[in-house]
Protein backbone atom coordinates (compact mmCIF):
# COMPACT_ATOMS: atom_id res chain seq x y z
CA UNK A 1 0.00 0.00 0.00
CA UNK A 2 1.72 3.33 -1.39
CA UNK A 3 1.87 6.23 1.72
CA UNK A 4 -0.59 8.24 0.65
CA UNK A 5 -3.59 5.58 0.84
CA UNK A 6 -2.16 4.41 4.02
CA UNK A 7 -2.28 8.51 5.43
CA UNK A 8 -6.11 8.57 3.06
CA UNK A 9 -7.14 5.63 5.09
CA UNK A 10 -6.07 6.51 8.78
CA UNK A 11 -7.66 9.95 7.88
CA UNK A 12 -10.68 8.41 6.46
CA UNK A 13 -11.06 6.60 10.22
CA UNK A 14 -10.47 8.95 12.55
CA UNK A 15 -12.74 11.13 10.81
CA UNK A 16 -15.39 8.22 11.10
CA UNK A 17 -14.19 7.86 14.92
CA UNK A 18 -14.54 11.50 15.52
CA UNK A 19 -17.92 11.82 14.14
CA UNK A 20 -19.36 8.70 16.18
CA UNK A 21 -17.79 10.24 19.16
CA UNK A 22 -19.14 13.66 18.72
CA UNK A 23 -22.70 12.01 17.82
CA UNK A 24 -22.65 10.26 20.93
CA UNK A 25 -21.56 12.96 23.00
CA UNK A 26 -24.39 14.74 21.59
CA UNK A 27 -26.78 12.05 22.25
CA UNK A 28 -25.33 12.00 25.81
CA UNK A 29 -25.79 15.17 26.73
CA UNK A 30 -28.86 15.84 25.75
CA UNK A 31 -28.38 18.52 22.86
CA UNK A 32 -30.41 17.50 20.10
CA UNK A 33 -33.94 19.16 21.23
CA UNK A 34 -37.09 15.98 21.07
CA UNK A 35 -39.54 18.04 21.32
CA UNK A 36 -42.39 17.99 19.26
CA UNK A 37 -42.27 21.68 18.50
CA UNK A 38 -39.06 21.86 17.39
CA UNK A 39 -39.22 20.91 13.86
CA UNK A 40 -36.29 18.20 12.71
CA UNK A 41 -33.21 19.79 11.08
CA UNK A 42 -32.77 19.81 7.66
CA UNK A 43 -30.55 16.80 7.54
CA UNK A 44 -32.38 15.16 9.49
CA UNK A 45 -35.78 15.24 7.88
CA UNK A 46 -34.09 14.70 4.56
CA UNK A 47 -32.02 11.65 5.75
CA UNK A 48 -35.66 10.18 6.92
CA UNK A 49 -37.29 10.66 4.21
CA UNK A 50 -34.50 8.66 1.72
CA UNK A 51 -34.64 5.83 3.88
CA UNK A 52 -38.64 5.61 3.49
CA UNK A 53 -38.50 6.50 0.34
CA UNK A 54 -36.05 3.74 -0.95
CA UNK A 55 -37.09 1.31 1.89
CA UNK A 56 -40.47 1.21 0.88
CA UNK A 57 -39.37 0.69 -2.77
CA UNK A 58 -36.80 -2.15 -2.31
CA UNK A 59 -40.05 -3.53 -0.14
CA UNK A 60 -42.63 -3.42 -3.01
CA UNK A 61 -40.17 -4.65 -6.44
CA UNK A 62 -42.41 -6.57 -7.99
CA UNK A 63 -45.15 -6.58 -5.86
CA UNK A 64 -49.36 -7.20 -7.66
CA UNK A 65 -51.13 -4.55 -7.74
CA UNK A 66 -55.51 -5.50 -8.09
CA UNK A 67 -57.47 -3.74 -9.80
CA UNK A 68 -58.34 -0.37 -7.93
CA UNK A 69 -60.89 1.20 -10.28
CA UNK A 70 -64.16 -0.82 -9.27
CA UNK A 71 -66.11 2.16 -7.99
CA UNK A 72 -67.71 -0.37 -4.90
CA UNK A 73 -64.22 -0.50 -3.97
CA UNK A 74 -63.66 2.84 -4.00
CA UNK A 75 -66.37 3.75 -2.09
CA UNK A 76 -65.68 0.86 0.48
CA UNK A 77 -62.02 2.75 0.59
CA UNK A 78 -63.44 6.07 1.35
CA UNK A 79 -65.64 4.68 4.11
CA UNK A 80 -62.12 3.19 5.80
CA UNK A 81 -60.47 6.41 5.34
CA UNK A 82 -62.96 8.87 7.08
CA UNK A 83 -63.29 6.22 10.17
CA UNK A 84 -59.22 5.58 10.09
CA UNK A 85 -57.22 8.32 8.00
CA UNK A 86 -58.84 11.74 8.38
CA UNK A 87 -57.85 12.37 11.16
CA UNK A 88 -54.48 12.54 11.32
CA UNK A 89 -53.87 13.47 7.45
CA UNK A 90 -57.42 15.42 6.78
CA UNK A 91 -58.84 15.87 3.46
CA UNK A 92 -60.26 18.29 0.75
CA UNK A 93 -61.84 20.79 3.10
CA UNK A 94 -61.32 18.75 6.14
CA UNK A 95 -58.88 19.68 9.01
CA UNK A 96 -57.13 16.52 10.83
CA UNK A 97 -57.90 16.48 14.76
CA UNK A 98 -56.14 18.74 17.19
CA UNK A 99 -53.99 15.77 18.57
CA UNK A 100 -52.47 15.27 15.00
CA UNK A 101 -51.76 18.97 14.72
CA UNK A 102 -48.92 18.44 17.08
CA UNK A 103 -47.45 15.35 15.61
CA UNK A 104 -43.62 16.11 14.26
CA UNK A 105 -43.18 15.22 11.68
CA UNK A 106 -47.00 16.52 10.21
CA UNK A 107 -48.99 13.61 8.71
CA UNK A 108 -48.27 14.09 5.17
CA UNK A 109 -51.47 15.46 2.79
CA UNK A 110 -52.92 12.12 1.18
CA UNK A 111 -54.17 14.61 -2.08
CA UNK A 112 -50.17 14.80 -2.47
CA UNK A 113 -49.06 11.39 -1.90
CA UNK A 114 -51.76 9.71 -3.91
CA UNK A 115 -50.31 11.81 -6.81
CA UNK A 116 -46.25 10.60 -6.23
CA UNK A 117 -46.29 7.16 -5.11
CA UNK A 118 -47.09 4.08 -6.73
CA UNK A 119 -50.28 2.37 -5.73
CA UNK A 120 -47.90 -0.69 -4.24
CA UNK A 121 -46.22 1.82 -2.41
CA UNK A 122 -48.97 3.20 -0.74
CA UNK A 123 -50.19 -0.22 -0.14
CA UNK A 124 -47.43 -1.25 1.69
CA UNK A 125 -47.09 2.11 3.63
CA UNK A 126 -50.86 1.63 4.96
CA UNK A 127 -50.02 -2.03 6.05
CA UNK A 128 -46.88 -1.78 7.61
CA UNK A 129 -46.67 1.32 9.25
CA UNK A 130 -43.77 3.88 9.51
CA UNK A 131 -41.52 4.45 12.27
CA UNK A 132 -40.93 7.53 14.20
CA UNK A 133 -43.84 9.17 12.03
CA UNK A 134 -46.62 8.21 14.20
CA UNK A 135 -48.18 6.06 11.42
CA UNK A 136 -49.45 2.49 12.62
CA UNK A 137 -49.42 -0.48 10.79
CA UNK A 138 -52.98 -1.24 9.62
CA UNK A 139 -52.50 -4.66 8.93
CA UNK A 140 -53.71 -5.59 12.70
CA UNK A 141 -56.46 -4.25 12.29
CA UNK A 142 -57.76 -3.82 8.37
CA UNK A 143 -57.93 -6.82 6.05
CA UNK A 144 -55.62 -6.86 2.81
CA UNK A 145 -58.73 -6.36 0.41
CA UNK A 146 -59.75 -3.07 3.25
CA UNK A 147 -55.63 -1.53 2.94
CA UNK A 148 -56.40 -2.20 -1.23
CA UNK A 149 -59.44 -0.55 -0.51
CA UNK A 150 -58.07 2.40 0.80
CA UNK A 151 -55.22 2.46 -1.91
CA UNK A 152 -58.23 2.36 -4.56
CA UNK A 153 -59.75 5.70 -2.84
CA UNK A 154 -56.45 7.24 -2.49
CA UNK A 155 -55.95 7.08 -5.98
CA UNK A 156 -59.61 9.20 -6.70
CA UNK A 157 -58.72 11.24 -4.06
CA UNK A 158 -56.82 14.16 -5.82
CA UNK A 159 -59.80 14.73 -8.16
CA UNK A 160 -62.38 15.27 -5.35
CA UNK A 161 -62.98 19.22 -4.45
CA UNK A 162 -63.98 20.02 -0.89
CA UNK A 163 -67.75 20.43 -1.62
CA UNK A 164 -67.44 16.41 -3.69
CA UNK A 165 -65.66 15.10 -0.07
CA UNK A 166 -68.81 16.85 1.93
CA UNK A 167 -70.81 15.26 -0.96
CA UNK A 168 -69.86 11.86 -0.68
CA UNK A 169 -69.80 12.01 3.21
CA UNK A 170 -73.37 13.07 3.29
CA UNK A 171 -74.15 9.68 0.78
CA UNK A 172 -72.01 7.15 2.13
CA UNK A 173 -73.14 5.80 5.32
CA UNK A 174 -70.12 5.27 7.99
CA UNK A 175 -69.07 2.08 8.52
CA UNK A 176 -70.44 0.19 11.02
CA UNK A 177 -69.21 -1.04 14.57
CA UNK A 178 -66.98 -3.58 13.31
CA UNK A 179 -68.43 -7.55 14.29
CA UNK A 180 -64.89 -9.33 15.53
CA UNK A 181 -67.28 -12.57 15.12
CA UNK A 182 -65.34 -14.01 12.08
CA UNK A 183 -68.03 -14.91 9.39
CA UNK A 184 -68.96 -18.33 8.63
CA UNK A 185 -66.99 -18.98 5.57
CA UNK A 186 -63.29 -17.75 7.28
CA UNK A 187 -60.65 -20.04 6.62
CA UNK A 188 -59.34 -21.80 9.93
CA UNK A 189 -56.40 -19.74 12.05
CA UNK A 190 -52.81 -21.39 10.72
CA UNK A 191 -51.11 -22.58 13.52
CA UNK A 192 -49.68 -20.55 15.66
CA UNK A 193 -45.80 -18.61 14.25
CA UNK A 194 -43.99 -17.28 17.26
CA UNK A 195 -42.33 -14.78 14.66
CA UNK A 196 -45.69 -13.12 13.97
CA UNK A 197 -46.36 -13.54 17.83
CA UNK A 198 -43.41 -11.39 18.43
CA UNK A 199 -44.42 -8.88 15.73
CA UNK A 200 -47.55 -8.38 16.99
CA UNK A 201 -47.13 -8.21 20.35
CA UNK A 202 -45.31 -4.67 19.62
CA UNK A 203 -48.77 -3.82 17.82
CA UNK A 204 -50.58 -4.40 20.53
CA UNK A 205 -48.70 -2.71 22.61
CA UNK A 206 -47.60 -5.16 25.02
CA UNK A 207 -44.48 -3.99 26.11
CA UNK A 208 -45.90 -0.55 27.58
CA UNK A 209 -46.91 -2.87 30.78
CA UNK A 210 -44.54 -5.28 30.06
CA UNK A 211 -40.82 -6.71 30.37
CA UNK A 212 -40.63 -9.47 27.21
CA UNK A 213 -37.25 -10.68 26.08
CA UNK A 214 -36.79 -9.82 23.04
CA UNK A 215 -39.34 -7.34 22.32
CA UNK A 216 -37.52 -3.54 22.35
CA UNK A 217 -39.59 -0.50 24.28
CA UNK A 218 -40.21 1.02 27.60
CA UNK A 219 -40.11 -2.47 29.46
CA UNK A 220 -42.43 -0.80 32.07
CA UNK A 221 -43.24 -3.18 35.16
CA UNK A 222 -47.28 -2.46 35.47
CA UNK A 223 -47.84 -5.87 34.82
CA UNK A 224 -45.80 -8.45 35.52
CA UNK A 225 -42.40 -9.86 33.60
CA UNK A 226 -43.41 -12.60 30.53
CA UNK A 227 -40.07 -13.87 30.71
CA UNK A 228 -40.18 -17.46 31.84
CA UNK A 229 -44.18 -17.18 31.28
CA UNK A 230 -43.89 -21.06 29.45
CA UNK A 231 -42.94 -22.55 32.35
CA UNK A 232 -45.40 -20.94 34.79
CA UNK A 233 -48.43 -23.11 36.23
CA UNK A 234 -50.73 -20.68 35.75
CA UNK A 235 -51.77 -17.45 33.68
CA UNK A 236 -52.31 -14.26 35.39
CA UNK A 237 -52.52 -16.10 38.95
CA UNK A 238 -56.12 -17.85 37.94
CA UNK A 239 -55.99 -20.21 34.86
CA UNK A 240 -53.80 -22.88 34.55
CA UNK A 241 -51.15 -22.53 31.59
CA UNK A 242 -52.14 -24.20 28.67
CA UNK A 243 -53.04 -23.53 25.07
CA UNK A 244 -56.68 -22.63 25.15
CA UNK A 245 -56.07 -21.15 28.44
CA UNK A 246 -53.67 -18.87 26.93
CA UNK A 247 -56.15 -17.79 24.15
CA UNK A 248 -58.44 -17.20 26.36
CA UNK A 249 -56.82 -14.67 28.11
CA UNK A 250 -55.33 -12.83 25.48
CA UNK A 251 -58.59 -12.24 23.84
CA UNK A 252 -61.36 -11.56 26.73
CA UNK A 253 -58.77 -10.80 29.90
CA UNK A 254 -61.77 -8.81 31.96
CA UNK A 255 -64.23 -11.90 30.99
CA UNK A 256 -61.28 -14.46 33.02
CA UNK A 257 -60.76 -12.18 35.53
CA UNK A 258 -62.43 -9.15 36.25
CA UNK A 259 -60.37 -7.62 38.38
CA UNK A 260 -57.36 -7.41 36.00
CA UNK A 261 -56.07 -4.15 34.53
CA UNK A 262 -55.33 -5.48 31.73
CA UNK A 263 -57.87 -4.20 28.72
CA UNK A 264 -59.68 -5.92 25.83
CA UNK A 265 -57.31 -4.92 22.80
CA UNK A 266 -59.03 -6.47 20.45
CA UNK A 267 -56.44 -9.08 19.94
CA UNK A 268 -57.94 -11.25 16.70
CA UNK A 269 -57.55 -15.18 17.17
CA UNK A 270 -54.80 -15.26 14.21
CA UNK A 271 -52.74 -13.08 16.22
CA UNK A 272 -53.59 -14.48 19.43
CA UNK A 273 -52.05 -17.53 18.05
CA UNK A 274 -49.30 -16.02 17.17
CA UNK A 275 -48.76 -14.38 20.28
CA UNK A 276 -48.98 -17.41 22.35
CA UNK A 277 -46.84 -19.00 20.18
CA UNK A 278 -44.15 -16.95 20.61
CA UNK A 279 -45.08 -16.66 24.32
CA UNK A 280 -44.43 -20.48 25.20
CA UNK A 281 -40.76 -19.59 23.93
CA UNK A 282 -40.11 -17.52 27.06
CA UNK A 283 -38.52 -19.96 29.17
CA UNK A 284 -37.10 -19.81 32.41
CA UNK A 285 -33.19 -19.42 31.64
CA UNK A 286 -33.31 -19.02 27.98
Amino acid sequence: MTTWKRVAGITLAASAAAAALLGGAAVYIGVYDVSATSQHTAFVYHLLETSLRRSVKLRTSGMEVPALDDRDRIINGFRHFRAQCVQCHGAPGVAPQPFALGLTPAPASLVDAARHWPAAEVYWIVRNGIKMSGMPAWQYRLSDDEIWDVVAFMKALPALSPADYAMWSDEHAPLPARDETPPASAPEPRLGDAAAGRKALQQYVCVTCHAIPGIVGANKHVGPPLAGIADRQYIAGVLPNTPANMLRWLRDPTKVDPLSAMPDLGVSEQDAQDIAAFLYTLRDGE
